[in-house]
């Protein structure tokens, strides 16, 4: 599998390569990236074939969008598909601020408001940062925080904006498989077409095959697979901060360090797996992954075409590292 294969986004239509390049790095998730490094890590992506890029408002609090829009206006509009997300206005003084954004623009910030008036306010910001005409799939963002305005209203909206073609596809972004469960089976047909899905179908958190993948695989709602590598974990072991933990619990940690042994013993680098992993499930659509540099995105699009012999797999399952109902890729996809 390539980054620059190509599949439809479920029942939207839309064609999304099978790598995605989340933005969220690129406005400065946990360090600052200057602008010529975030154009460059975007240019790099478009010369692998990668044509689906996620951003949001909140992400360096409209830095991300408007370093995508400045990348993305002088490609042809039709080839990639741009996602954003609502739940989250910028404005002078919001007071939902995020630690993680490095050197945030001055006297502005994020404030949680998913009323009606405030998504299509949101998308209006939205477009004015990244200077495009359009958005292809919006994401209700978090919809967790404020789940029966989000259910209630967001929705409506952006169900609104789908009918009047100003969006391709309604979707969620969410950390939690259960709120998307409930969300799609809540929300008035014809209900989200996609699900930006992070840290909750990997190979160390399979939470989402319990409810969500197969409720989208019945309905037709593609997946996005976001934060396979678990918050780095996969990549490198540590005691610190990382998979929502203060601490990581030394259970997990065994789990990982026998994972990234068996990897080794059939010549897989770990975060090849990682990628990979995901598309066994027939719902995940795209891998989405972040990056901050050009070489980050080379080196994700080398994971994904990397060969994995189906006997790594069989041998996850036989050790215990994954459960044996969890699907795994068939050899050459």
């Amino acid at each position: 599998m390539y980054a620059h294969d190509t599949v439809p986004l479920g029942r939207t239509g839309l064609p999304v390569s099978r790598l995605g390049l989340g933005l969220a790095s690129l406005g400065g998730m946990f360090a600052p990236v200057d602008a010529v490094q975030a154009g460059a890590t975007i240019d790099a992506a478009w010369r692998l074939g990668i044509r689906l890029y996620d951003t949001a408002p909140v992400y360096g609090y409209g830095r991300s969008e408007t370093r995508a829009g400045l990348a993305l206006r002088p490609r042809p509009r039709d080839e990639y598909v741009l996602c954003t997300k609502v739940g989250r206005l910028i404005e002078p003084g919001g007071t939902d601020t995020q630690s993680i954004w490095a050197d945030p623009p001055a006297g502005v910030g994020p404030r949680l408001d998913y009323r009606y008036p405030a998504v299509i306010r949101s998308v209006e910001q939205s477009l004015e940062r990244l200077g495009l005409d359009r958005i292809d799939v919006l994401h209700v963002h978090d919809p967790d925080q404020d789940y029966p305005t989000a259910l209630a209203e967001a929705y409506r909206a952006l169900a609104d904006l789908r009918a009047s073609g100003v969006i391709r596809a309604v979707s969620l972004g969410v950390n939690h498989a259960d709120v998307a469960a409930r969300f799609i089976r809540e929300a008035p047909d014809p209900g989200p077409d996609s699900v930006l899905l992070a840290g909750r179908y990997t190979m160390l958190d399979q939470s989402g095959l319990a409810d969500l993948l197969p409720l989208c695989e019945q309905r037709g709602i593609a997946v996005m697979a976001a934060g396979v590598f678990q918050s780095g974990l996969l990549a490198e072991p540590r005691t610190g901060a990382a998979y929502g933990y203060s601490q990581v619990p030394e259970a997990l940690l065994g789990r990982v360090r026998a994972i990234r042994d068996l990897c080794h013993r059939y010549d897989v680098p770990p975060l090849a797996a990682a990628i990979q992993f995901a598309f066994g499930h027939p719902a995940i659509a795209t891998v989405v992954v972040g990056a901050r540099a050009p070489h980050e995105v080379t080196d994700s699009a080398a994971l994904l075409a990397h060969p994995i012999p189906p006997e790594l797999w069989a041998a996850m399952k036989a050790t215990g590292l994954l459960p044996e109902t969890v699907p795994t890729p068939a050899a050459g996809t």
